[in-house]
Protein backbone atom coordinates (compact mmCIF):
# COMPACT_ATOMS: atom_id res chain seq x y z
CA UNK A 1 0.00 0.00 0.00
CA UNK A 2 1.43 3.64 -1.04
CA UNK A 3 2.14 6.23 1.70
CA UNK A 4 0.06 9.15 1.30
CA UNK A 5 3.40 11.27 2.67
CA UNK A 6 4.89 13.20 0.35
CA UNK A 7 8.12 11.65 1.52
CA UNK A 8 7.71 8.29 0.97
CA UNK A 9 6.91 9.27 -2.84
CA UNK A 10 8.60 10.46 -5.79
CA UNK A 11 7.96 13.98 -7.33
CA UNK A 12 8.08 14.69 -11.57
CA UNK A 13 8.38 18.62 -11.59
CA UNK A 14 7.54 19.42 -15.58
CA UNK A 15 8.78 23.21 -15.85
CA UNK A 16 7.72 25.60 -18.25
CA UNK A 17 5.46 27.48 -20.62
CA UNK A 18 3.38 25.93 -23.57
CA UNK A 19 3.03 29.06 -25.12
CA UNK A 20 7.21 29.68 -26.08
CA UNK A 21 8.71 27.21 -28.14
CA UNK A 22 10.88 24.65 -26.85
CA UNK A 23 10.10 26.20 -22.95
CA UNK A 24 7.44 23.97 -23.44
CA UNK A 25 9.09 20.63 -23.06
CA UNK A 26 8.70 20.06 -19.08
CA UNK A 27 4.93 20.94 -19.56
CA UNK A 28 4.89 18.53 -22.05
CA UNK A 29 6.85 15.40 -21.04
CA UNK A 30 5.21 15.62 -17.50
CA UNK A 31 1.42 15.59 -19.51
CA UNK A 32 3.60 12.67 -21.40
CA UNK A 33 4.86 10.59 -18.29
CA UNK A 34 1.28 11.16 -15.80
CA UNK A 35 -0.53 8.59 -18.01
CA UNK A 36 2.78 6.00 -17.40
CA UNK A 37 4.26 6.65 -13.80
CA UNK A 38 3.46 3.77 -11.59
CA UNK A 39 1.86 4.14 -8.26
CA UNK A 40 3.84 6.93 -5.88
CA UNK A 41 4.53 8.98 -8.62
CA UNK A 42 3.06 12.61 -8.18
CA UNK A 43 3.45 14.49 -11.27
CA UNK A 44 3.05 18.15 -11.47
CA UNK A 45 3.53 20.99 -13.48
CA UNK A 46 5.10 24.74 -12.77
CA UNK A 47 6.30 28.13 -14.56
CA UNK A 48 9.98 27.90 -13.13
CA UNK A 49 9.18 30.39 -10.54
CA UNK A 50 11.67 29.77 -7.42
CA UNK A 51 10.06 30.21 -4.96
CA UNK A 52 7.37 28.80 -5.78
CA UNK A 53 9.44 26.06 -7.24
CA UNK A 54 11.21 25.27 -3.59
CA UNK A 55 7.62 25.04 -2.06
CA UNK A 56 6.73 22.86 -4.66
CA UNK A 57 9.29 19.91 -3.71
CA UNK A 58 10.10 20.88 -0.12
CA UNK A 59 8.17 17.77 1.66
CA UNK A 60 9.42 15.36 -0.85
CA UNK A 61 12.72 13.56 -1.00
CA UNK A 62 12.84 12.02 -4.34
CA UNK A 63 12.47 14.49 -6.86
CA UNK A 64 12.98 14.83 -11.05
CA UNK A 65 13.07 17.60 -12.71
CA UNK A 66 12.38 18.10 -16.21
CA UNK A 67 13.08 21.87 -18.02
CA UNK A 68 14.27 23.03 -21.45
CA UNK A 69 17.88 24.21 -21.33
CA UNK A 70 19.69 26.98 -22.43
CA UNK A 71 23.28 26.65 -21.91
CA UNK A 72 24.35 27.32 -25.59
CA UNK A 73 25.40 23.90 -26.46
CA UNK A 74 24.12 22.26 -29.33
CA UNK A 75 20.08 22.10 -29.94
CA UNK A 76 18.93 18.83 -29.10
CA UNK A 77 21.64 17.65 -26.49
CA UNK A 78 19.91 16.05 -23.88
CA UNK A 79 21.47 16.95 -20.29
CA UNK A 80 21.25 15.13 -16.45
CA UNK A 81 22.52 16.67 -13.77
CA UNK A 82 21.90 15.08 -10.23
CA UNK A 83 21.60 18.44 -8.15
CA UNK A 84 21.83 16.53 -5.15
CA UNK A 85 25.40 15.59 -5.07
CA UNK A 86 26.58 18.53 -7.49
CA UNK A 87 25.95 21.99 -8.42
CA UNK A 88 23.91 23.35 -11.37
CA UNK A 89 26.64 24.68 -13.63
CA UNK A 90 25.90 28.43 -14.18
CA UNK A 91 25.31 28.21 -18.15
CA UNK A 92 22.84 25.46 -17.32
CA UNK A 93 19.99 27.97 -17.22
CA UNK A 94 21.56 31.30 -18.55
CA UNK A 95 17.74 32.97 -19.91
CA UNK A 96 14.58 32.38 -18.01
CA UNK A 97 11.63 34.50 -17.85
CA UNK A 98 11.80 34.53 -14.22
CA UNK A 99 14.99 36.09 -12.27
CA UNK A 100 14.63 33.86 -10.02
CA UNK A 101 14.50 30.54 -11.62
CA UNK A 102 15.12 26.90 -11.13
CA UNK A 103 19.11 26.88 -11.10
CA UNK A 104 18.56 30.00 -8.40
CA UNK A 105 15.56 27.83 -6.42
CA UNK A 106 17.75 24.63 -6.46
CA UNK A 107 21.20 26.54 -5.25
CA UNK A 108 19.29 28.21 -2.62
CA UNK A 109 17.54 25.69 -1.71
CA UNK A 110 20.89 24.06 -1.39
CA UNK A 111 22.21 26.47 1.26
CA UNK A 112 18.68 26.55 3.10
CA UNK A 113 19.28 22.97 3.70
CA UNK A 114 15.71 22.34 1.66
CA UNK A 115 17.16 19.94 -0.87
CA UNK A 116 15.68 16.78 -1.48
CA UNK A 117 17.79 13.77 -0.74
CA UNK A 118 17.99 12.75 -4.08
CA UNK A 119 17.44 15.62 -6.56
CA UNK A 120 17.84 15.24 -10.52
CA UNK A 121 17.44 17.73 -13.39
CA UNK A 122 16.81 16.23 -16.91
CA UNK A 123 16.15 18.59 -19.83
CA UNK A 124 17.05 18.92 -23.63
CA UNK A 125 18.91 22.04 -25.08
CA UNK A 126 16.76 24.38 -26.55
CA UNK A 127 16.55 26.21 -30.27
CA UNK A 128 14.00 28.54 -29.87
CA UNK A 129 11.79 29.89 -27.27
CA UNK A 130 9.95 32.37 -29.28
CA UNK A 131 6.51 32.99 -28.67
CA UNK A 132 3.49 30.95 -30.26
CA UNK A 133 6.14 28.82 -31.45
CA UNK A 134 5.74 24.57 -31.16
CA UNK A 135 9.01 22.39 -30.12
CA UNK A 136 11.61 22.59 -32.63
CA UNK A 137 12.61 19.59 -34.71
CA UNK A 138 15.86 19.14 -32.47
CA UNK A 139 14.11 18.92 -29.03
CA UNK A 140 10.80 17.08 -30.74
CA UNK A 141 13.73 14.46 -31.65
CA UNK A 142 15.01 13.53 -28.63
CA UNK A 143 11.53 13.54 -26.15
CA UNK A 144 11.61 9.67 -26.62
CA UNK A 145 14.94 9.53 -24.97
CA UNK A 146 14.03 11.74 -21.99
CA UNK A 147 11.06 10.08 -21.23
CA UNK A 148 12.32 6.65 -21.68
CA UNK A 149 15.42 8.37 -18.98
CA UNK A 150 13.05 9.77 -16.89
CA UNK A 151 10.93 6.38 -16.61
CA UNK A 152 14.38 4.72 -16.12
CA UNK A 153 15.33 6.66 -13.19
CA UNK A 154 11.86 6.81 -11.36
CA UNK A 155 11.78 3.27 -11.85
CA UNK A 156 15.32 3.12 -10.24
CA UNK A 157 14.04 5.40 -7.23
CA UNK A 158 11.24 3.24 -6.46
CA UNK A 159 13.31 -0.05 -6.10
CA UNK A 160 15.43 1.64 -4.02
CA UNK A 161 12.94 2.80 -1.84
CA UNK A 162 12.29 0.07 1.27
CA UNK A 163 8.44 -1.60 0.43
CA UNK A 164 8.88 -1.14 -3.38
CA UNK A 165 10.82 -4.21 -4.36
CA UNK A 166 7.91 -6.74 -3.49
CA UNK A 167 5.82 -4.86 -5.83
CA UNK A 168 7.64 -4.55 -8.87
CA UNK A 169 8.52 -8.48 -8.46
CA UNK A 170 5.02 -9.50 -8.61
CA UNK A 171 4.51 -7.37 -11.94
CA UNK A 172 7.40 -8.55 -13.36
CA UNK A 173 5.65 -12.29 -13.18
Amino acid sequence: MESADPAARILIIGVGNEMRGDDALGILAVQELRHSVPEGVDCVERDGEGGELIETWRNYQRVILIDAFSSGAIPGMLHCCDVSITRIPPLFFRYSSHSFGVGHAVEIARRLQLLPQEFTIYGIEGKSFKTGEPLSQPVRSRMPELLESVTLKTHALLMAHPGHEHRYTEEAQ
